[in-house]
């Protein structure tokens, strides 16, 4: 909703008018401007100058007659002037220095600037388009999502792997500076459940890269999260995956990600590094642990309580996870 204002037609009654007060506010009321309203003299516009110019008009208050109205006021006040320095949406760099250095100049104690259209919501805007039906010029990228889309040939890298006798592929496909942009997983051993869920997972992850969420956060989010299937795998970087999605962000943190960050995942060894004696042989304990469950694992049923794979247990199973088997006296 918008009225005229009501000091309107007192500045007009101040300034000798008349018999023309009603149509000029007619035509303020429908034009949204006074500027070409019925008799009203050239030289009283400056007096209805308003910060911004209205929408079928030209003129508004020049950003220096904002520093100059607080300048008038300042010597009278001790603190600082709340008061905002419009400046319009084609204001320069050097127009805005112009005006902190004409305010220091002239003694302001503080100086608040706000650019038309730099936010993409605003307490005080003319119009939303520009009389013919298209919408006003906004800055570029203000609180609007940017989605990065890949070319439509685009290098990729296609890699396979094995997770406790579980194999997939993973493809990577590429932005032309060659960070990842998109992925794709195929699992050879799975049911339609988790194909779906891999393949949502899958799409999920590309838009996150597109939208530009940075590798290292995803890494850090999905890196060792633990399900079904896990176990032994065929990268000697990675030698035991938590999970297929465990493997894939270390595997990734280690192709693109620099080496010193990619260390901070356990993805790769420490250059140099002597493990103590006791270490060796905790880590060759372990690595024997690995390769028998993922012996037992090959052909070892669900666990009916927590739906973790079992192992072989004598003649029956049991659940490493919940301590759960399958019949053992």
């Amino acid at each position: 909703l918008k009225i005229v204002n009501q000091t309107v037609p007192k500045a007009l009654k101040r300034l000798g008018y008349a018999q023309e007060i009603d149509a000029i506010l007619k035509h303020l009321d429908e034009k949204e401007t006074i500027e070409g309203a019925p008799g009203l003299k050239l030289e009283h516009l400056p007096v209805f100058d308003c910060a911004f110019k209205p929408m079928h008009g030209t003129r508004s208050i020049h950003y220096m007659g904002h520093v100059k109205m607080m300048a008038a006021a300042q010597p009278f006040i001790s603190g600082a002037i709340s008061k905002t320095i419009n400046v319009p949406q084609e204001a320069t760099v050097d127009d805005i220095m112009q005006a902190y250095i004409e305010s220091w100049r002239l003694g302001l104690k503080a100086v608040a600037i706000y650019r038309d259209g730099s936010k993409w919501v605003q307490p005080l805007s003319t119009n939303k388009g520009d009389g013919k039906g298209k919408a006003a010029p906004t800055a570029v990228g203000v609180g609007t999502p940017y989605r990065r889309r890949l070319a439509d040939e685009r290098q990729a890298i296609t890699h396979k792997f094995s997770i406790g006798g579980h194999e997939g592929y993973l493809t990577v496909g590429l932005f032309e500076d060659g960070t990842p942009g998109e992925i794709f997983i195929t699992m050879s051993k799975e049911g339609s459940t988790l194909s779906g869920m891999m393949d949502s997972f899958a799409t999920m992850v590309s838009l996150s890269l597109q939208y530009g969420v940075p590798l290292r956060v995803l890494v850090t989010k999905f890196s060792h999260v633990r399900f079904e299937p896990s176990g032994v795998t065929n990268n000697k970087d990675i030698r035991f995956a938590k999970s297929v999605v465990d493997y894939i962000f270390r595997w990734m943190a280690l192709k693109f990600l620099p080496k010193d960050e990619a260390q901070e995942f356990k993805v790769i060894e420490t250059p140099g590094a002597k493990p103590s004696a006791k270490k060796v042989e905790t880590v060759n304990t372990m690595e024997q642990q690995e390769k028998q469950t993922f012996v037992a694992q090959a052909d070892a049923p669900a666990c009916s309580d927590c739906g973790s794979l079992m192992v072989r247990n004598g003649n029956c199973y049991k659940c490493l996870n919940c301590g759960s088997t399958s019949g053992c006296s």
